[in-house]
């Protein structure tokens, strides 16, 4: 299981963001790059996108909730192919 967590905004100096929307329910599978949330910061909103390919097993922050940088969203469990390709290389999460 992997989480993904509020990314530090490149140059722009924010603490916390706010939860939008979801742009995906718990259950569906989910791509790399695919957009997952739509967050708010102080200077910009923007379409978080997955850093994953798998399914979307838990939503760690509600819609309208205030998460800081660096603390999780949501767990994504990714797809069996993805995890053997990384153990197979000797992998990190």
């Amino acid at each position: 299981m992997s989480t993904v967590v509020v990314p530090k905004s490149g140059g722009v100096t924010c603490t916390k963001a706010i939860v939008v929307r979801w742009l995906k329910r718990e259950g569906d599978r989910v791509k790399v790059g695919e957009p997952l949330v739509e967050l708010e910061t102080e200077k910009v909103s923007y379409e978080l996108e997955s850093p994953f390919d798998g399914t979307l097993m838990k939503f760690l922050a509600p819609e309208t909730a205030e998460v800081p940088v660096g603390e999780p969203l949501c767990e994504i469990a990714e797809s069996a192919v993805k995890n053997a390709k990384r153990k197979k290389q000797g992998g990190r999460k």
